[in-house]
């Protein structure tokens, strides 16, 4: 599970997805054009596996699920896709608006897909994800206060009609949950 956690800091510098490593500082937000970024609040990593993902047909096994809100409301549910020919290929279903179904499960409308990849183009050496306008939901049973999720499961299908699913079932470990609090830059430009 280490090794994933590089994969998903990289994806989720550009898209509210969770990194897992000590926080030193906020992470940018993916944001439609023209808005200032935003940054997570809260990045949750669960431990588990994955009984279904497909990702636009194609079905694949995953490395780790996360989950990240922006502090603007922005949510994903991150996949760390188990792709042998591409170590970076992240999915993340992601929205705006959810809201609690009732003390035991978390609903999440998606709106667009975010999808990474080593083809990806660089900014600052870290890939961008392309956007995939979307319809579709995320249900989260269980919560992370309790530090317990039983599942995750995700639907969505694109503007281009391609879908996209996850079942993600816990291995019973407790959620690992980081608040991230956003921080004066702590690098000086030499040549202010």
């Amino acid at each position: 599970m280490r090794l994933c956690r590089p994969i998903l800091i990289a994806a989720l510098t550009f898209s509210v997805s969770p990194c897992f490593a000590e926080p030193s500082g906020p992470i940018p937000v993916n944001n439609p054009p023209g808005q200032p970024n935003a940054f997570v609040d809260l990045l949750a990593l669960m431990s588990g596996h994955c009984k279904t993902l497909k990702v636009a047909g194609r079905t694949f096994a995953c490395k780790t699920v996360a989950y990240a809100h922006g502090d603007r409301g922005r949510v994903n549910f991150a996949v760390a896709v188990d792709d042998p020919s591409d170590d970076n290929h992240v999915v993340s279903f992601s929205g705006e608006n959810g809201k609690r179904a009732d003390d035991n499960s978390y609903e999440l409308p998606i709106d667009r897909m975010l999808l990474n990849s080593k083809d990806r183009p660089k900014v600052d050496g870290l890939p961008v994800p392309a956007e995939q306008t979307s319809t579709g939901l995320c249900r989260q049973t269980g919560n992370f206060a309790a530090r317990k999720v039983t599942d995750v499961t995700c639907s969505a299908t694109d503007s281009e009609g391609r879908r996209y699913e996850l079942l993600f079932v816990s291995d019973g470990t407790p959620v690992s949950v980081r608040r991230i609090r956003q921080s004066a830059p702590s690098i000086q430009d030499p040549f202010k």
